[in-house]
């Protein structure tokens, strides 16, 4: 394993790409802050450094790697991993890398998979978790929507409670003027989903509910009361397979509550995370 690492202060995002599996998987890490350390794992729409994020990097020390193969310049890394297993496998290495043993995760859609995974495989990497509308679980009546079958104006609608928001309008942005600009963002999002979609469908439960009683961590669920990819109703399903789970319904805000509500939910987050 090895790492190339930039310049930057604690009051900065730093940016460093670390090499795992062999040499043959690069991942970007973007960090901010000071105090415990924070893992971080974004959802299939690619790595942003947003508000929340600077909201939690006031409290915690937050590492936002990228999922194996969103990073640019090493998009064809992803094709060394087969399945979910050899991911988490390289997220352990990663953790060791960064010189963590352990840390407070979060993890939102994909990522609260991913997240929730690595603590099942590894107990003693996770101390608590947060999950934003994690992934992990089917069920037939409450069927979760394939945005990888959605066209982009209704995947922002399934995304965002409210489609013209600010966090909308950064993830989805208009040309304006800026055609290039705009067409690189929306290259970036299909690739990310093209990349991440290989870890969960064509269905997005991988045998989690045989593993997650090895999750020892404290879990806090954090769900849009408005999800219009995710029912709300997988938020019982979780909390009723862990160990110590509670639940917090965030109103007005769909799948992405920590973008539509940032200060909210970073909020209610920190403080779960720093019992």
């Amino acid at each position: 394993m090895s790492a190339a690492v930039g310049t930057s202060s604690a009051s900065e995002v730093q940016e460093r790409t670390i090499t795992v599996w062999q040499d043959r998987v690069r991942i970007r890490v973007l960090s901010k802050g000071r105090g415990p350390s924070l893992v971080f794992f974004h959802g299939p729409w690619g790595l942003t450094w947003d508000p929340f994020l600077d909201e939690l990097a006031q409290h915690f020390t937050v590492h936002a790697p990228e999922h194996p193969g969103t990073t640019p310049d090493a998009h064809d890394d992803v094709y060394h991993l087969d399945g979910l297993w050899d991911l988490v496998l390289c997220y352990d290495e990663l953790m060791t890398a960064l010189g963590i043993k352990s840390a407070v995760m979060v993890g939102h859609s994909f990522g609260g998979m991913v997240a929730c995974e690595l603590a099942a495989a590894y107990p003693d990497r996770t101390r608590r978790q947060a999950l934003i509308a994690p992934l992990g679980f089917w069920r037939d009546p409450d069927r979760i929507v394939n945005w990888m079958m959605l066209e982009p104006g209704e995947l922002r609608r399934h995304i965002f409670r409210d489609p013209e928001c600010d966090a909308a309008r950064q993830m989805f942005p208009r040309s304006d003027g800026h055609e290039a600009g705009a067409a690189a963002a929306r290259v970036r999002m299909v690739w990310a989903m093209g990349t991440t979609g290989k870890f969960i469908w064509p269905i997005p439960d991988k045998g989690l509910k045989k593993r997650i009683h090895r999750v020892a961590s404290p879990t806090l669920l954090v769900w849009g009361g408005e999800d219009r990819l995710i029912p709300p109703v997988y938020a019982e399903e979780f909390a009723g397979r862990l160990r110590d789970a509670r639940v917090q319904i965030v109103g007005d805000a769909g799948h992405a509550p920590h973008l539509e509500q940032p200060a909210t939910v970073a909020r209610v987050v920190r403080e779960f995370l720093s019992q």
